[in-house]
């Protein structure tokens, strides 16, 4: 009994710690993607790009191949780390080895990684802007509506990720379920629910878009990096038309939930529609 007890403080602990790691390493995320992209542009600091170096001049710069180099290198370990893990031979093979820690591994690895790419990102300074807004009145107002977008973007971001069960996606949800001996929570959703999160690997494609391109000015690495992970996104997810009705589904049962304060009749209807499985991503 108390090596179990040992055992699950262990996992808790663990499990908790990282969670703490991913938190951190999302607000750095914000920092990095949008805040310092826009805050040179709000404080009239000009320093992202040199408008007045030509492109020829500026392609064959061993300063600027070299740090597209390294960002290049950077933004390969991110996606190999984050697609390799979530292979399946190799996540079944972690999944023997870590077990309830397995998802908990591969968040933590994906903040390393990506806290790695941003640690030591370099910018590109000697090229010029594919596009930079300096004209008055734009030149104040337009960094201002990005940092409005980009706000309302994030806080979609977030939203998305509590529906999705943040609990699940980083992990914590298996520690807690094998500490109570109910096995993995995939197992206690929907067989459309599984479907869906086994082809909707990233469910805030879209606002990540907005927020990798949407900028004041576009500088040779930034689009390195909205390129990059861009067609990443794209590439990640696999939806057809039975996930877009399963997802038109769940939103309709949502909307009459909030529409019906207790929400009887509303989730009776979704569980009917699930084939008696609970109607929501839990």
């Amino acid at each position: 009994m108390a090596s179990v007890t040992v055992r699950g403080f262990a996992l808790c602990t663990t499990s908790l710690l990282n969670f703490a790691f991913v938190f951190i390493s999302g607000a750095d995320l914000i920092r990095f993607v949008s805040f310092r992209a826009i805050y040179h542009n709000i404080t009239g600091e000009t320093t992202l790009c040199q408008d007045s170096i030509p492109w020829t001049v500026a392609l064959r710069d061993g300063s600027v191949l070299g740090a597209l180099a390294v960002d290049l290198g950077l933004l390969a370990l991110f996606i190999v780390q984050h697609s390799l893990l979530a292979w399946l031979p190799v996540k079944q093979a972690l999944q023997s080895v870590l077990g309830s820690l397995n998802r908990t591994a591969y968040s933590f690895t994906t903040a390393l990684a990506l806290q790695i790419l941003m640690r030591y990102w370099q910018p590109v300074t000697n090229a010029p802007c594919l596009w930079s807004v300096r004209q008055a009145p734009w030149s104040v107002w337009f960094p201002l509506l990005c940092f409005s977008l980009h706000f309302l973007c994030w806080a979609i971001i977030c939203s998305i990720l509590m529906i999705f069960d943040y609990p699940e996606l980083l992990g914590i949800k298996q520690v807690y379920y094998d500490c109570l001996g109910l096995g993995d929570p995939l197992s206690h959703k929907s067989p459309r629910a599984q479907r869906l999160l086994s082809h909707l690997r990233h469910p805030v494609c879209l606002e990540l878009v907005v927020v990798l391109w949407l900028l004041p000015a576009l500088s040779l690495d930034r689009l390195l990096l909205a390129g990059a992970l861009s067609a990443y996104l794209a590439l990640a997810h696999s939806l057809d038309k039975q996930d877009l009705a399963y997802l038109c589904m769940q939103l309709n049962s949502k909307m009459q939930s909030f529409a019906q304060p207790h929400g009887g009749s509303a989730e009776a209807t979704a569980d009917q529609d699930d084939d008696g499985h609970k109607k929501n991503l839990d």
